[in-house]
C-alpha cells in the first residue's frame, strides 16, 4: 500500500510517500494512525492529534473509522486552510 504525507505531515514523518505491507490487525484508517505513531518519534509527532488529519483513501476522502479495505493508496493531511 501507497502511503502518502502532506504538508506538516510530511514535515514530521521526514517523507513524502513510502510503500507499507499493512502488519495484521490494521484494518482501519485509525488503526493505521496508531500503527504509524509508534513507529519513532517522527511519526509520533506527526500523528500525536489524530483527530485534526484528513484521510484519503484512494484519492476519496474518509472518515477516520473507514476500512482500508482493498484500497492502493493512503493519504494523510492537516485541515485545509485559505482561498
Amino acid at each position: 500500500m501507497k502511503i502518502r504525507y502532506f504538508a506538516w505531515v510530511r514535515e514530521r514523518v521526514g517523507l513524502e510517500e513510502e510503500e507499507i505491507e499493512l502488519p495484521a490487525g490494521v484494518a482501519s484508517v485509525s488503526e493505521l494512525m496508531a500503527w504509524l505513531a509508534a513507529r519513532d518519534e517522527g511519526y509520533a509527532a506527526a500523528f500525536a492529534e489524530p483527530e485534526v488529519i484528513r484521510v484519503a483513501l484512494d484519492q476519496f476522502h474518509v472518515e477516520h473509522e473507514a476500512p482500508l479495505g482493498g484500497a492502493s493508496e493512503v493519504a494523510f493531511f492537516p485541515p485545509m486552510t485559505g482561498g
